[in-house]
């Protein structure tokens, strides 16, 4: 399976926790859509018989595409006409399966009885929507767009409109919320009959508004017990709910997950396009700049503005390890025989002994998962799996 990833890198209004590339201001929109279109020109396999070529068409060289999916930012700010010659020209220069996933990141207050015609019409197929609370007290203090009216009615208006397969972000772990509070976000995204959540611990990046106001104090700092507590929560209703844990952060009813971002998880080729999008093939990644007016005008000259890192052998079994220990399906020993040699097997295996004694990890003949506890010390435990 390969995918093709657009970062579309506007917003209304900056989310104060939010350390994505964007820009608030949408006065190069519609030139950076037309870089867009070039370089999806310059990295489609085709353009090799043009001899312009560039180290980015390897990525998806020969291969169908199974997923698009428009991220950002606030991708949901596209027009028709920019949404439709983006899908249109990826459809000219790659082979896009018919039934591929196709999905676009929505705000609830883009989401109308309008834009979800015109999202259906151009063949999006699946919508991801930044709910993150119903409940205005945290909208507010992460400076959202949207209020908890409107979080609720675009997910009714998206099934009204025939969108059966809808994600939400919820987002846990704010100083705002309490468990209640939390128990109550989760309930009521089953309520509405949502089959895909993507529940995210509170964050404070450096840099972002969040943080320097939590340096400045005036914001509280978030509390690294309660996220643990909520996130392990989160775990008990949605599995009691019948939801399949299948990723740290994810949640789906069966044949509901998000293949777009499944593909990152199991180490599928993927084409980023777009600023600061990134591209990987298993042995190599690459990253666009994260700069609008570089990324516009070095498309003006015909020249993608990227830069390339050939992973060594190293680096791409410790992408196995970060990758796959974040899934339901864990980590395969006999994966890293295959691939990478049985001394780093043995190694891996030798290193996981203590989470294995302790119970943060589980050996189901050879696999390697992170039990309920485990799944709290995801990242620590991968890096210290790491050659």
């Amino acid at each position: 399976m390969s995918g093709i990833y657009i970062h579309i890198p506007f917003c209304r209004r900056a989310c104060h926790y939010c350390n994505f590339h964007f820009s608030t201001s949408l006065a190069l929109k519609m030139d950076l859509v037309a870089a867009i279109l070039k370089e999806i020109e310059m990295a489609a396999p085709l353009t090799m018989q043009l001899k312009t070529r560039v180290e980015e068409s390897a990525y998806l060289k020969s291969k169908k595409i199974e997923t698009v999916y428009f991220g950002g930012g606030t991708p949901s700010l596209l027009t028709e006409q920019e949404l439709g010659d983006i899908l249109h020209k990826i459809n000219m220069h790659f082979e896009v399966d018919p039934r591929a996933e196709i999905t676009l990141e929505a705000n609830p207050d883009d989401v109308t009885v309008e834009s979800l015609k015109v999202w259906k019409a151009t063949g999006i197929n699946r919508l991801s929507i930044g709910v993150q609370s119903f409940f205005d007290e945290d909208l507010r203090w992460m400076n959202r767009a949207h209020n908890a009216l409107q979080a609720m009615h675009s997910i009714q208006s998206a099934q009204q409109a025939g969108f059966d397969n809808i994600s939400i972000d919820l987002i846990y772990g704010g100083p705002t919320l309490t468990d209640s509070q939390w128990e109550e976000n989760v309930r009521l995204a089953i309520q509405a009959g949502v089959p895909h959540l993507s529940c995210y611990a509170l964050t404070v990046e450096p840099s972002t508004p969040l943080y320097k106001m939590i340096r400045r104090n005036k914001r509280s700092d978030v509390d690294a017990d309660k996220q643990a507590t909520q996130f392990l929560l989160l775990i008990d209703w949605l599995e009691a709910a019948g939801f399949e844990h299948y990723e740290i952060s994810n949640f789906a009813r069966p044949g509901k997950r998000s293949l777009h971002n499944s593909g990152y998880w199991q180490g599928h080729t993927y084409l980023g396009l777009g600023p600061s999008a990134h591209s990987f093939d298993g042995r190599s990644r690459q990253w666009n700049v994260s700069n609008n007016t570089v990324y516009i005008q070095s498309l003006k000259n015909n020249r993608i503005p990227a830069e390339t890192e050939l992973l060594t052998v190293t680096q791409m079994m410790n992408e196995y390890i970060m990758t796959s220990l974040r899934t339901k399906e864990g980590l395969e020993l006999n994966h890293i025989t295959r691939n990478f040699g049985d001394a780093f097997s043995s190694e891996i295996k030798h290193d996981a002994g203590k989470y294995l004694d302790d119970g943060r990890l589980l050996d189901t003949g050879g696999v390697l998962q992170l039990s309920r506890l485990g799944k709290l010390y995801a990242d620590g435990i991968a890096a210290d799996l790491f050659r």
